[in-house]
């Protein structure tokens, strides 16, 4: 039994400042990579800003990183850093610009690459020094490997087949405090997601299972507050920042299953958030799956039965109603993809695929 996951982490008040040297200790030359707004308004990029000078880094900003990023927004970023001098990177937001952060630093590292290097499987795919910064509470993209672009050629999401880990990431829940109700809402969903299918799963193990345990443990004291009925606290941000560390560390060692591969076209053809796709497909999930694990994880996570956990999604996410054809464009894109139905710990076939899809 093995677990890695290689990336320093800090969770603590005013982190980012607190770690400046290691931070200033990481090259010469910064690129910040994140959107366009969110850095600015929760202060994480000022802070960053400070931490930098202090050690007397100089920096380059791009802040063109959209929801779900692209390819060709990854180039253009490439393209600034290398021309700038940039020496390593640090993403600064929800999983969007850490998930761009981490292809940005593997290209800057080889200049020789092009972003089809990026899915080529036998790419060298080291990177400069990159540190990660989440200011949502979902994607736990700071401590894993993952890294998934927008294909406009494909019409979809794609991960990268390689695993980019961070040399530090620094939480700090006080950036949560901005974020608008319906982002920590949607990046909870995803958290929860990560812990559901990343305990379905065959690769699964008692470590990865540990954090499972500790982040629905986490996660379960903040529903109050994702559900409206109490409004959040410091340490409420503090706990759904760790729950989706937490999730990110499990999945980080099995990788995500069958809800995380249905959603992509929907985000895609109907830009639903990615929690809330994520989450539109975990009641099915839950309900093909072995009736213990099933049971054990509704417990954990404060839910008395499937019914329960399907009010709770509709609650803070929404209800969806998907054409039928946009679904079958996402079954089909799945149903032919063996490895992916191999992960589940329960059979999965076309036949049990399209209950979990079409809910029936």
């Amino acid at each position: 039994m093995e677990f890695f996951m290689p990336v320093t982490v800090y969770q603590e008040e005013e982190c980012v400042i607190h770690h400046a040297k290691e931070i200033g200790s990481l090259g010469k030359r910064a690129l910040i990579v994140t959107g366009r707004h969110s850095a600015k308004k929760n202060g994480s990029q000022a802070d960053v800003e400070a931490a930098l000078a202090k050690n007397g880094i100089l920096f380059d900003l791009f802040d063109e990183i959209e929801e779900n990023p692209s390819v060709e927004t990854v180039m253009k970023a490439v393209k600034a850093g290398r021309e700038a001098g940039d020496d390593f990177v640090i993403g600064i937001g929800g999983g969007s610009p850490m998930d761009a952060a981490k292809a940005i630093g593997m290209l800057i590292r080889h200049t020789d690459y092009t972003w089809e290097d990026l899915y080529r499987a036998d790419a060298d795919c080291s990177s400069v020094p990159l540190v990660l910064i989440p200011t949502t509470c979902g994607t736990g993209s700071e401590v894993t490997g993952a890294s998934v672009l927008t294909r406009h050629d494909k019409k979809t999401k794609m991960s990268l087949p390689h695993k980019i880990f961070a040399d530090l990431a620094l939480l700090d829940g006080k950036y949560l405090a901005a974020a608008p109700e319906s982002v920590l809402r949607n990046t909870a969903v995803d958290a929860l997601g990560h812990m559901y299918e990343s305990w379905i799963n065959g690769n699964a193990t008692e470590f990865s299972r540990m954090f499972v345990r500790e982040g629905l443990r986490v996660w379960k004291q903040t529903k109050e507050v994702l559900l409206g009925k109490k409004k959040p606290e410091r340490e409420d941000f503090d706990r759904m920042l760790l729950a989706s560390c937490y999730a990110g560390m499990a999945i980080a060692h099995t990788g995500t299953a069958i809800p995380h591969g249905l959603s992509y076209i929907l985000t895609y053809d109907l830009h639903m958030p990615h929690g809330a796709a994520i989450g539109y497909f975990q009641e099915g999930y839950l309900r093909e799956a072995d009736e213990k694990d099933r049971e054990t994880l509704l417990a954990l996570s404060g839910f008395r039965d499937l019914s329960e956990l399907h009010d709770f999604y509709e609650a803070v996410c929404g209800k969806w109603e998907i054409p039928d054809s946009v679904m079958t464009r996402t079954y089909e894109a799945i149903a032919s993809q063996e490895k992916r139905l191999a992960v589940p710990t329960f059979f999965c076939d076309r036949e049990v695929l399209h209950r979990i899809a079409f809910g029936k």
